[in-house]
């Protein structure tokens, strides 16, 4: 059986990023402990960084728990400074909710982001900056990248219900 506990500091990590702006370090924490239908990822981020893009979940509630370090949470329209033991909130919805965390400090950000939904579960995902969307289900491994199903795309005018079925 599992361990039902672990300390953060000793959450293997994995590099994540893009180009300059997105760095960071992940650490899936939930399945190294056994847990299930609720998610827990430790994010390290580099001074000046961010790891993720200014997006919004159509089903998963977050949180995000800040651990070290300081930065800005850019939520919907309002940019909030953030700084050990904050606690940000992500609910479902528009981009009205959208989120992302920026380090904005001059040491590591650390942060725990806790969700409700697993990733294995269907999730939609729109990128405000970027006019995007992502749709995708059946993610065993823990992330868009290894789901079974996804889509990524830019809104357009969509097909009709019935195009291509006669």
């Amino acid at each position: 059986m599992t361990k039902p506990v672990i300390n953060i500091d000793d959450v293997p990590l994995n590099e994540f990023g893009n180009g300059k702006s997105y760095v960071a370090r992940l650490g899936r924490i939930g399945p190294a402990m056994g847990s299930k239908g609720i998610g827990c990822l430790l994010t390290v981020v580099p001074p000046g960084k961010k790891a993720f893009p200014f997006h919004n979940h159509h089903i998963m509630n977050e949180l995000f728990v800040i651990i070290d370090g300081q930065g800005e949470y850019r939520f919907g329209d309002e940019t909030y400074p953030v700084k050990k033991g904050d606690v940000c909130a992500a609910p479902p919805g528009g981009p009205e909710v959208a989120h992302q965390l920026v380090n904005t400090g001059d040491a590591d950000l650390r942060y725990l982001g806790i969700s409700d939904t697993p990733r294995e579960d269907a999730e939609v995902v729109e990128y405000p900056d970027s006019d995007k969307f992502m749709v995708m289900s059946r993610s065993e491994g823990g992330g868009p990248m290894n789901a079974k199903f996804r889509v990524m795309g830019r809104d357009r005018p969509s097909l009709d219900y019935w195009d291509g079925e006669e």
